[in-house]
């Protein structure tokens, strides 16, 4: 963890984040495994979909790093997906559908707001392309003047 402290709002995204991810991370064996067994599927086959892709950023959110937050969205996309088609074709599990997309809703909005202000205090940035093609330019015409 850094020694720069956080800012109010960065905390405020940083504890919506951890309530989304830990509340998914809680959520989803409960409902698929005590709650609502599926008897169609394996246990296994359950928690490679739905358990095993949380468990991927776990580390880094818990070592606090902000990359790991933002790259963490492409994650909580799977729960989206899932939520909503499920909201459409699962009416009778009404409420754990409501909570999954509350989890995944406030990890979405907390990862990707706690990585930008984060990102911002610790002076992190992605160089956009842009600044990459300036450089190369840059690189590549004063490699042509050595020559000529």
């Amino acid at each position: 963890m850094s020694q720069i402290p956080k800012q109010p709002k960065t905390k405020q995204f940083h504890r919506l984040a951890l309530f989304g991810y830990f509340g998914l991370l809680l959520l989803m064996p409960i409902w698929l495994f005590i709650a609502s067994p599926s008897e169609g599927y394996s246990t296994g086959f359950v928690f490679t979909i739905y358990i095993l892709p949380l468990l991927l950023p776990l580390k880094g959110i818990i070592q606090d790093k902000p990359y790991t937050f933002a790259w963490a969205n492409f994650i909580v996309i799977i729960y989206f997906i899932h939520g909503l088609t499920l909201l459409w074709v699962a009416t009778d599990e009404l409420l754990w559908i409501v909570l999954e997309l509350i989890f995944a809703s406030a990890m979405f909005i907390g990862c990707t707001y706690y990585a930008r202000h984060r990102g911002q205090e610790l002076g992190l940035k992605i160089r956009k392309l842009k600044e990459d093609l300036a450089d190369e330019k840059a690189a590549h015409e004063q490699g042509e003047d050595k020559i000529g």
